[in-house]
C-alpha cells in the first residue's frame, strides 16, 4: 500500500471536493451505519445452523462473511488509519479471501455466530470512535473519507454476496420485502440511438470510486443502438421456445459445452411444470413473471441470446456512454438521471425489493438518451474483458481489481436490486466470470448502426 498521491489521480481532498468534513464525516457514518443495519438483517434471520452452514460451495458460509467485514475495518481504519494496535490477529489468515477458496471455508477455524457478531460490533463501535478524530486530509486513503466509504462499500458488497446465498439456500423464506413499482413499456421505443462521438468515460473526481473507475479519459465511440429497457423474462423464454439451448450457433463454444456438460435450458433457478415456467425466488416458488428483466443468466447464455436475436451485447464504453453522456451539455453525469444521489424514485437499489422491477419502471431515472433501468435491477453484462483504464494505478492494494484483469472475467454494469447505492454509481465496474449464473445478472442489447 502507499499513500502517493499519484496512486488515486484527481482524487479530491475535502478543500477540492468544497464538502464541509462534518458533512463527510456524517456521510461516512450514514454508508457505515445502513451497511451495517443490512448486515444485521441478512444474519437474524436464520438461525445459528444456517449461519454456519455452506448452503452451496460456489459461497461462503454466512458466519464467514459476518467476521470477515468486522476483519477488514479493522485492518483498515483501526490499524492503518487510526494506528491502533490489531484487536484480533490470530483471525486475519482465516478471514482473509484470497488464501482460502470458499469452497474451502467451512473447514476453518471460523469464530462461531455469536462471537462473530460480538468482533463486528466491537470494531464498529472503536471506528464510529475515531471518525470524529480522523482528518479527511493528507493521502487519497484520507481525502474526502475515501477509507471510510471503501469500507462501507466493502460491507454492501459481502451483503450483496451473502443475499446471493439467501437465494441459493434451501428451505423457507427468511427474507420478505414489497413488490417494486409496476412498469409501464408503452410508447417506448424498442431501442435507444447513441449518436457517434468522444465522451469521458471512468471518472478522477468521484471521491469514493475505487481504482478500476479510474482515471477520467476520452473514448470514441461508433453510433450504435442500445435497447431501452433489459431483456424480459418473456422475451428470454421465446429464445427457449425456438430451441436457444439446444442450437449450437448460437453459443461460444466454451458456452456450449458448458451447456452440454451441465445439461443448462433455462435460467438458473427456472422449472417448467405444466406447461408453465415456475423459479424459486428466495424461498418462494413462483411463475416466472414476463414482464420483468430476465435474471441469473451466465455470460455465455446472454451472448446467445443476442446472436439469436440478431444482436450483440453492448461494449462496456457503449453501455456506459448510453448511461451517462448528456449530448446537450457533452457531460458525463454521475448516473443516468444526472449528479443527485439515487432516491427510490430513480433506481431499484438497495434490497428494497426482492426481484428486479418490471421493464418500464423508474421513467425518473431515464438517461438523457432516452434508455430505462440502467442502474439498479439487474447487472448488465457486456461484452468486454475486464481490463485496466489507461493510466490506472492499483489503490489500496493490488487484490481488489488488478489481480482480475484480463480475458478470463467479463464486465457487468449498472448494479442489481441488491446493490447499495453507495456502492453503484454510472462508472462503477463489477466482473465475474462467463459462466456464473448465481449473481443477479441479466442484459441488453445492442446493435451496430
Amino acid at each position: 500500500m502507499t499513500d502517493s498521491a499519484e496512486t488515486m489521480e484527481g482524487a479530491e481532498s475535502v478543500a477540492a471536493a468544497g464538502i464541509p468534513a462534518e458533512r463527510l464525516r456524517l456521510r461516512a457514518v450514514e454508508a457505515l451505519t445502513a451497511a451495517r443495519d443490512r448486515t444485521a438483517l441478512l444474519t437474524t434471520c436464520v438461525d445459528d445452523h444456517e449461519l454456519t452452514a455452506q448452503h452451496s460451495p460456489l459461497m461462503s458460509p454466512l458466519v464467514w462473511d459476518l467476521a470477515h467485514i468486522g476483519n477488514q475495518e479493522e485492518q483498515w481504519l483501526l490499524r492503518t488509519v487510526a494506528g491502533r494496535d490489531a484487536i484480533r490477529p490470530e483471525i486475519d489468515s482465516v478471514y482473509d479471501a484470497f488464501e482460502h477458496p470458499r469452497s474451502a471455508r467451512p473447514t476453518l477455524p471460523l469464530l462461531p455466530p455469536a462471537e462473530a457478531r460480538a468482533y463486528a460490533s466491537d470494531v464498529r463501535g472503536r471506528v464510529l470512535d475515531i471518525i470524529e478524530r480522523t482528518p479527511l486530509h493528507g493521502g487519497p486513503l484520507l481525502d474526502a473519507g475515501f477509507a471510510f466509504g471503501m469500507i462501507a462499500q466493502h460491507e454492501q458488497q459481502h451483503d450483496e454476496t451473502m443475499l446471493i446465498t439467501h437465494q441459493l439456500r434451501r428451505g423457507p423464506a427468511a427474507l420478505t420485502a414489497p413488490p417494486p413499482p409496476a412498469g409501464d413499456t408503452t410508447g417506448l421505443p424498442a431501442e435507444v440511438l447513441v449518436p457517434a462521438g468522444h465522451f469521458t468515460m471512468g471518472t478522477s473526481t468521484e471521491p469514493w470510486a475505487l481504482d478500476n473507475e479510474r482515471p477520467a479519459h476520452q473514448r470514441l465511440v461508433p453510433a450504435f443502438f442500445i435497447d431501452t429497457v433489459p431483456v424480459t423474462n418473456g422475451a428470454f423464454q421465446h429464445f427457449i421456445d425456438d430451441g436457444g439451448y439446444t442450437d449450437e450457433r448460437w453459443w461460444a463454444p466454451a458456452g456450449w459445452e458448458q451447456i452440454r456438460t451441465h445439461d443448462i435450458g433455462a435460467p438458473l433457478f427456472w422449472r417448467r411444470e405444466g406447461g408453465q415456467w415456475l423459479r424459486r425466488a428466495f424461498g418462494v416458488v413462483e411463475p416466472v413473471p414476463a414482464d420483468e428483466p430476465v435474471l441469473h443468466v451466465s455470460w455465455y447464455e446472454a451472448d446467445a441470446y443476442a446472436r439469436w436475436a440478431g444482436r450483440r451485447l453492448p461494449s462496456e464504453e457503449e453501455w456506459e456512454k448510453a448511461a451517462r453522456h448528456d449530448p446537450v451539455s457533452g457531460r458525463s453525469l454521475r448516473y443516468p438521471w444526472g449528479d443527485d444521489e439515487a432516491t427510490p424514485e430513480r433506481a431499484n437499489l438497495g434490497q428494497r425489493h426482492l426481484r428486479p422491477a418490471p421493464a418500464g419502471s423508474y421513467p425518473k431515472g431515464v438517461s438523457p438518451l432516452g434508455v430505462r433501468q440502467l442502474i439498479g435491477d439487474v447487472w448488465e453484462w457486456t461484452s468486454s474483458d475486464f481490463l485496466p483504464y489507461p493510466g490506472f494505478a492499483a489503490f489500496p492494494y493490488r487484490e481488489y481489481s488488478e489481480v482480475f484483469f484480463g480475458s478470463a472475467h467479463k464486465v457487468l454494469r449498472g448494479g442489481s436490486f441488491a446493490v447499495d447505492a453507495v456502492a453503484c454509481r454510472g462508472t462503477f465496474r463489477n466482473w465475474d466470470l462467463p459462466v456464473r449464473r448465481q449473481i443477479f445478472s441479466g442484459f441488453r442489447t445492442a446493435r451496430d448502426v
